[in-house]
């Protein structure tokens, strides 16, 4: 394994006018870190909306109506947006600052400032990281979300934006000052702003590539059915997450939406059928009370886009059937192995406290996952899950969790297909290249892996396929959507027991 000074600051002189970035929020300053042996500008903290407070809590975000005129400071660190701070949430996040006022970007280049240059040909690709975190936490400034080393590896542009979070994101009033999914509107609005400024940090505005991770796949294929989205972005990558679900109606409809913020707004002591709801809501001084309860009941926990709506007006099949949907992008996508695991273990503690884990108990579990997921089909979920489980296996308890947990990735992440690494999430560490930043506690060959796995995803980036062998699974016709054009790395069928078996009737 080489040696890498990593994260070595080589300029932060306030007097070193080369890092200036001139853009549409001001004038930003970053600093150049050491990577991989190469120099890689950061900028964070850069502002792209208005804050989202009074007047614009729960509603589209707004463009900066004018410049900063002060030197934005692109080498601190800015603002997280409120969510929940469940127990360990430090060990992982870090010491976030929270705060409404997050809606912001950071931004690591290879390329300089190729606008000062006029060298339009030097221009990179760029990637537009969206995190993930059940669309309820999660935040650019996460020390696992660090993209220099991506950034120097690859050669590409990489940004990334906080989106509203929670209740404060999904929200939905029927009312077009609260129309619900306003996360992905921040997301929309940051990647308007990549669009309008990526050139003066080395990228290039027609090649960007759209990727995510969980909440940040169910977002990535949002804008993918999105009109909105249209035109803003080449390729996107998929990491363990779609909205895809029931085929004939969404998790959650604006009937149901509307219903869920009454609900929640009784909470907070507004009159929920009163007529200046989103008033009271909008005069609530501290934010934190918007925070998402600190539950394991998943109905709680998890939240998703609202259907039937500007965003997403279509259910995904349907959008599809109607092809309204961007179909003139690249796109890969792929899972984990026992993709759900860790997440259903979290949700459903009497499966790891308990010395018995009964088909009786897969059955409620399977129960409550109906109350979100809808017309399950439990007899023939059963069946398939547990298929292969019985008293003469060496560990049934421990079966029957991998077999929840497939259950659970399967549903929640629309199927697990692609068998790699071993749970969700554990990706993303060698995605961002961590075994490179710091190194302790990593292996040489999580070392080379992670240098692998950011190759294929950049050059995804680059030239729309991570390399030569890599298989192309789907045509265009959705009726025929599984035809395996190249063998190399595909088991055989992978599909039969899945996709064209137990859940052939639900998706």
């Amino acid at each position: 394994m080489n040696n890498y000074l990593v994260n070595q600051i080589v300029s932060t002189d306030s007097s070193k006018s080369s890092l200036d970035v001139i853009t549409s929020s001001g004038v930003v300053r970053g600093q150049t870190l050491h990577i991989l042996n190469k120099n890689v500008n950061q900028y964070l903290n850069i502002p792209f909306a208005e804050p989202p407070v009074g007047r614009l809590r729960f509603a589209k975000p707004e463009p900066l109506k004018v410049p900063k005129t002060d030197i934005i400071d692109g080498t601190k660190l800015g603002n997280s947006c409120i969510q929940s701070t469940e127990p360990g949430f430090e060990e992982i996040f870090g010491g976030l600052a929270l705060n409404e006022d997050c809606l912001v970007l950071n931004v690591w280049s290879p390329n300089g400032n190729n606008a000062n240059t006029g060298d339009n040909n030097q221009l990179k690709p760029v990637m537009f990281w969206i995190y993930g975190g059940g669309l309820s936490m999660g935040s650019i400034f996460q020390n696992i979300y660090n993209a220099s080393a991506l950034a120097a590896s690859g050669d590409v542009v990489i940004v990334a934006a906080n989106y509203r979070l929670g209740t404060l994101d999904f929200l939905y009033g029927a009312d077009n000052s609260a129309p619900g999914n306003v996360g992905l509107y921040d997301q929309l609005l940051a990647l308007k702003w990549v669009r309008d400024n990526v050139h003066a940090f080395g990228g290039d505005r027609d090649q960007i590539t759209i990727f995510g991770e969980s909440a940040g796949s169910w977002s990535v294929s949002a804008h993918i059915l999105s009109p909105l989205s249209r035109g803003l972005f080449r390729r996107a990558i998929m990491h363990s997450g779609s909205v895809m679900f029931k085929k004939d109606r969404p998790i959650i409809d604006t009937v149901e939406a509307l219903e869920k913020a009454k609900h929640r707004t009784s909470q907070l002591g507004c009159d929920p059928y009163g007529y200046h709801l989103l008033d009271c809501l909008r005069n609530i001084t501290d934010p934190t009370v918007f925070m998402n309860p600190s539950t394991n009941d998943m109905t709680v926990s998890l939240v998703y886009p609202v259907i039937g709506t500007e965003f997403l007006p279509q259910l995904p099949q349907k959008a599809f059937e109607l092809g309204q949907v961007n179909t003139d992008i690249d796109l890969m996508a792929g899972t984990t192995t026992h993709e759900g695991l860790a997440m259903a273990l979290m949700w459903f503690p009497e499966t790891i406290t308990g010395k018995q884990f009964t088909e009786d108990l897969f059955g409620t579990i399977v129960d409550k996952f109906n109350q979100m997921f809808h017309n399950l089909d439990k007899d023939s979920l059963i069946k398939h899950y547990l298929s292969n489980i019985t008293n003469d296996n060496d560990n049934v308890v421990q079966a029957m969790r991998i077999a929840l947990g497939d259950l659970f990735g399967d549903i929640l992440m629309a199927l697990a297909l692609d068998a790699s690494i071993i749970h969700h999430g554990c990706d993303i560490e060698f995605i961002f290249g961590i075994p490179l930043l710091k190194p302790i506690g990593y292996s040489e060959l999580d070392y080379d892996f992670s240098l692998h796995v950011m190759q294929l995803i950049t050059n995804f980036a680059k030239y729309g396929k991570p390399d030569n062998e890599w298989p192309q699974l789907l045509d265009n016709s959705i009726d025929n959507a599984i035809k395996v054009r190249v063998l190399t790395r595909v088991v055989e069928n992978p599909f039969a027991s899945t996709c064209d078996g137990v859940w052939n009737n639900y998706f």
